[in-house]
C-alpha cells in the first residue's frame, strides 16, 4: 500500500509540473553540461553573489551544473516587460536591488534565464566570445552574501524542535509554553553577525550556571549547538499597518537559503529568561550561498496536513493552503550524515505568520525555519543600555541624562528616569558580534 502512495504522489507530481506553463520546457536539456546528480539543475536556478581571484567585484550570478553565469555580462538581454527598464539591477553587488522589483520581475528573470539555458535557444550557446565572459567554474568562484540584511526573525515553528529544546530548559513536563500550539512564537534577532557559509565561528564566551547550587561563572561555551533550519528571503514589501494577506505571501518570498543557527547552549539556558536569546545566539547564524527561487519549489508545495487537523479555528485561518514542501534536510558532520538529523519541512507545524500586526517588511528582511518551519527575524540594536558583565562599580560609564516618558502630552507619573540609574553599562560584544555605527 506504501509503495501505490509513492507512485501516486510522483505521478501526481509530474502532472503538476506539467500543467505549469514555466515547466513545459523543462524536460529538455540546457546546453550547459550537468551532471545528473548535481544539485544544481536547470530547474533549480538559484541566484548567489561570487567573485574570482581575477576579478574581485562582487557580481549577481546564477548556477547550473557546476558553472555560474555572471547576470551582469548578460543583463542586456533580459528584455521582458518588468526587466528592460531594470537591466542595472544586475549591476549591483548583492541580490537587493532585484529582490526589491517584486514578484513579477523575478517570474520574468526566471523564464529569461530558463529561455537562454535552453538547448534550443542559439543567443547564447552559439556566442563563443559571450560565452566565455559570461560562464565561470564553480571552483574558482569565491562566494558572499547574497544580500545586505537589515532585519531577521526567528519564528519557532517546528513542533519536534519547541519540544526538545522545552525538555532540555524546562523538564518533559513543561516542555511547550501555553502559546505555542495557539501562535507561532516569534523574536527578533540581529543581523549584523550573519554570514556565508564557510566562514569561521568563534566560540563564545559568556554568564552559565552549570551548578544550579552555586552562583553562575563565566568563560567559553562548553555546549555549542547547531540548528539545521531553512530560511527564505523577503522581496515586495508592505506598507506599515497593511498585513500581507496569507494568499499573497508567495508573492512576497523571494527565494530559500540553508541556515545554521549557531547555539550556545550553556549561555542561552541561563539567560532567556524573561527575554529570550541573547549572547548565546548573537555570535553568528550561517546561511548558505545560494537561494533557490520560490518558483523552483512551488511544483513541491503540499497542504499542511499536521496543521490541518487542529480544531482551533483561529489556527486554521492562520495556516491554510498549500504553505509547507516535501523538502528533506541532511545534516553532515565531517562528512558523516548524523542519525537522527534527517527533517521534512513537510513536518512543519506553523507556516507563515509575520504581517498579522501590520509590521513592514522589506525586501532586505531574512527569515529562517527549523526543520523548515519559519524561525527568523532580525534588528536587534542597542547603544547604551545593553546588559553586561561589565557593572557600574568601577570607571566613568554611566551619563546623567533624565528621559521622560508623555503620554497626550502629559507626563507620566513614576516614568522619569536617570541613566545614572542604570544597573549595567555596555555588554553586547562579549561572545565576539561585531557592531556598527549604524547600530540603534
Amino acid at each position: 500500500m506504501a509503495a501505490v502512495n509513492i507512485w501516486k504522489k510522483l505521478l501526481t507530481l509530474l502532472l503538476t509540473l506539467e500543467s505549469i506553463p514555466e515547466y513545459n520546457c523543462n524536460f529538455k536539456m540546457s546546453f550547459v553540461k550537468i551532471d545528473e546528480k548535481s544539485d544544481f539543475s536547470y530547474h533549480n536556478l538559484p541566484y548567489g553573489v561570487f567573485s574570482t581571484p581575477e576579478n574581485p567585484r562582487h557580481r549577481i550570478g546564477v548556477a547550473i551544473g557546476d558553472q555560474i553565469l555572471d547576470l551582469s555580462v548578460i543583463k542586456s538581454l533580459f528584455r521582458g516587460p518588468v526587466l528592460s527598464n531594470h537591466q542595472d539591477v544586475f549591476d549591483q553587488p548583492t541580490l537587493n536591488a532585484f529582490m526589491g522589483l517584486g514578484y513579477e520581475a523575478w517570474r520574468e528573470a526566471r523564464r529569461s534565464l530558463q529561455q537562454l539555458l535552453s538547448a534550443n535557444e542559439t543567443t547564447l550557446r552559439d556566442d563563443v566570445s559571450l560565452r566565455s565572459r559570461g560562464f565561470f567554474h564553480k571552483s574558482s568562484a569565491i562566494m558572499h552574501l547574497p544580500a545586505e540584511i537589515g532585519d531577521y526573525t526567528d519564528f519557532y515553528s517546528s513542533r519536534d524542535h519547541a519540544t526538545n529544546v522545552g525538555i532540555m530548559f524546562r523538564g518533559k513536563e513543561n516542555a511547550l509554553m501555553p502559546n505555542w500550539l495557539r501562535l507561532p512564537v516569534g523574536y527578533h534577532g540581529r543581523a549584523s553577525s550573519i554570514v556565508v557559509s564557510g566562514t569561521p565561528i568563534r566560540r563564545p564566551s559568556g554568564q552559565m550556571r552549570p551548578d544550579q547550587s552555586k552562583p553562575p561563572v563565566f568563560g567559553q561555551s562548553k555546549q555549542l549547538d547547531i540548528e539545521l533550519e531553512m530560511a527564505f528571503f523577503v522581496g515586495g514589501g508592505n506598507r506599515l499597518g497593511e498585513p500581507i494577506p496569507i494568499e499573497r505571501a508567495h508573492q512576497h518570498i523571494f527565494g530559500m537559503v540553508l541556515m545554521n543557527d549557531w547555539s550556545a547552549r550553556d549561555i542561552q539556558a541561563w539567560e532567556y529568561v524573561p527575554l529570550g536569546p541573547f549572547l548565546g545566539k548573537n555570535f553568528g547564524t550561517t546561511i548558505s550561498p545560494w537561494v533557490v527561487p520560490m518558483e523552483a519549489l512551488l511544483p513541491f508545495a503540499e497542504p499542511n496536513t499536521v496543521q490541518v487537523k487542529n480544531t482551533n479555528s483561529i489556527v486554521v485561518i492562520l495556516t491554510g493552503g498549500q504553505d509547507v514542501f516535501y523538502i528533506t534536510l541532511y545534516c553532515g558532520w565531517s562528512g558523516c550524515i548524523l542519525h537522527y538529523i534527517i527533517v521534512r519541512l513537510v513536518r512543519m507545524y506553523f507556516t507563515l505568520h509575520y504581517t498579522v500586526g501590520g509590521q513592514d517588511v522589506f525586501y532586505i528582511t531574512l527569515y529562517c525555519g527549523w526543520s523548515g518551519c519559519i524561525l527568523h527575524y532580525i534588528i536587534l540594536w542597542v547603544v547604551w543600555m545593553y546588559f553586561t558583565l561589565h557593572y557600574t562599580v568601577g570607571g566613568l560609564d554611566v551619563f546623567y541624562i533624565t528621559v521622560y516618558c508623555g503620554w497626550s502630552g502629559c507626563i507620566l507619573h513614576y516614568i522619569i528616569l536617570w541613566v545614572v540609574w542604570m544597573y549595567f553599562t555596555l555588554h553586547y560584544s562579549t561572545v565576539g558580534q561585531d557592531v556598527f555605527y549604524i547600530t540603534l
